[in-house]
């Protein structure tokens, strides 16, 4: 079931409306029935793997609270990690590292051809994994007391609205919550809603309208020129974006009306003067999460700077790696890890050439300047992101850098806009919902959109409800299928 679906625009409005209806202490029965009920919507058996998954790490923590020595309480956190760690590399990597091995065996001159492993993988097990895998581990740290109640704690782990692609929570913040007494709060309610339509707007109108761009083009990049590459790259920075986070949005909204506070998972990442803010401000919940229990378990930056550069990369790596089954995201990971190593590495003579310069006495402009390389830098990961192997994002990088004079010529530079395969109007659709998002951006950067919203009149203020539902209903894009991208991961 997804979010832009009529099946969510029935079943939203019945949870919501049961919810309230019923006492409190009966609430999670109905959350618990809920979020099964829109997990089994992609594939019934889904719900036996995440109920496996729950009853392995109610039991693993519900043991280790009975047990006051930490060495006694390991062997059920490696039990936990073992049973979580082992799904998703059976579901999520088992094809491709068996792909990969026959890779090297032919490569080496071994005869040996690899079977071709034919695994669904579950929708979101990534960050339901790694949401109870948190939990665990604080459990055994003594972070958080253990959940007693299996009914509540087995809606923490499929709570819904962030169950498939986040934010991923730690138990510290959402476990509580299910407990509290949700009252119905109008107030609330409308900032939920808001907050849903606004990513409902970036989803359909802005991500699934540019993503035929870019699969037309990076589905063949050898068929296209260097600007076309260089442009589909763009519209593909722009699609992941208002795709995930406007999932994120809605995820936060429809939990917002429910009465559950979401953490937030983006803030303008394509504002960010640096690798290291960028990831400071894009998908908020995974970045946190590598850092509080891979980064500084492995050390952090409280080393010697050889191993702090190896923990800093190993994380990223590992990133890399969660995000699919592909070498091209172990690429990207390791790219952005080096990046944040060089910028370390390189930040001393980086000073030096600020003040020589005096870019140092113009914060205005070196503070541009480092965004635009900071947006270079990450245009150059969503290649190997969004490419469909090593190769082909070789090619794309490449290209991407050439053939820039043409644009001076009118004709070939409408000839390689077409080559995008989206008509002049639905390029105009997207530029002017882009340019909307973008105001949005100042607003929020500047006031608070919902202290901004406060402060119009109310006939202005439902204008732009108003307009904003309209467009999500006149401009949305619907014929691609609306699947969220972060889906597969």
């Amino acid at each position: 079931m997804l979010f832009n679906s009529l099946d969510f625009l029935v079943f939203f409005p019945v949870v919501t409306g049961l919810f309230f209806l019923l006492p409190p202490n009966r609430r999670w029965v109905l959350l618990l029935i809920a979020s099964y009920w829109f997990y089994m919507s992609w594939r019934p058996e889904y719900a036996l793997l995440i109920a496996f998954s729950t009853l392995v790490d109610y039991f693993c923590s519900y043991r280790m609270s009975e047990l006051l020595d930490k060495r006694a309480r390991r062997p059920y956190l490696w039990l936990s990690m073992t049973t979580n760690l082992g799904l998703l590399i059976f579901y999520k990597y088992l094809g491709f590292f068996v792909a990969s091995a026959g890779s090297v065996a032919q490569a080496v001159g071994i005869d040996w051809q690899a079977p071709v492993l034919d695994i669904l993988l579950p929708v979101g097990i990534s960050f339901y994994t790694f949401q109870t895998m948190s939990y665990t581990i604080d459990v055994y740290q003594g972070v958080v007391k253990p959940e007693r109640h299996a009914g509540i704690f087995a809606v923490f782990v499929a709570f819904f609205p962030q169950l498939v692609a986040g934010p991923i929570e730690r138990a510290g913040s959402l476990l509580p919550q299910f407990r509290q007494v949700q009252v119905f709060d109008a107030a609330r309610v409308a900032t939920g809603l808001r907050l849903m339509a606004w990513g409902m707007f970036k989803k359909v109108v802005i991500a699934d309208r540019v993503a035929v761009a870019v699969n037309h083009v990076y589905g063949s990049p050898h068929d296209f020129p260097g600007p076309v590459l260089a442009l589909a790259t763009v519209l593909f920075a722009i699609q992941i974006y208002c795709d995930f986070s406007g999932y994120s949005d809605i995820a936060i909204g429809t939990a917002r009306v429910l009465g559950f506070s979401l953490m937030l998972n983006f803030r303008q990442p394509y504002h960010a003067a640096s690798i290291s803010e960028f990831w400071k401000r894009w998908h908020i919940s995974l970045s946190t999460w590598f850092r509080d229990y891979l980064y500084i378990p492995l050390g952090g930056n409280r080393t010697v700077k050889w191993r702090w550069y190896y923990n800093l990369f190993i994380t990223f790596l590992v990133s890399g790696l969660w995000h699919g089954a592909n070498w091209t995201f172990v690429a990207w990971g390791a790219l952005h890890g080096a990046y944040l190593v060089l910028a370390i590495v390189f930040a001393p003579l980086r000073d030096r050439l600020a003040a020589a310069s005096g870019l140092a006495r113009l914060p205005r402009l070196s503070h541009g300047l480092n965004v635009a390389w900071t947006i270079l830098l990450v245009l150059v990961g969503w290649v190997f992101f969004r490419a469909a192997d090593i190769g082909d994002a070789m090619h794309i990088v490449q290209a991407s850098f050439t053939g820039h004079a043409a644009w001076l010529d009118p004709a070939q530079a409408k000839a390689m806009v077409q080559a995008l395969g989206l008509g002049a109007t639905e390029l105009g659709i997207a530029f002017a919902a882009i340019v909307f998002m973008e105001a949005v951006h100042l607003v929020q950067a500047r006031w608070g959109a919902a202290a901004f919203l406060a402060c119009m009149p109310a006939p202005a203020r439902w204008a732009v409800y108003v307009g904003l539902v309209g467009a999500i209903i006149y401009y949305g894009a619907y014929h691609g299928g609306g699947q969220f991208i972060y889906f597969q991961f």
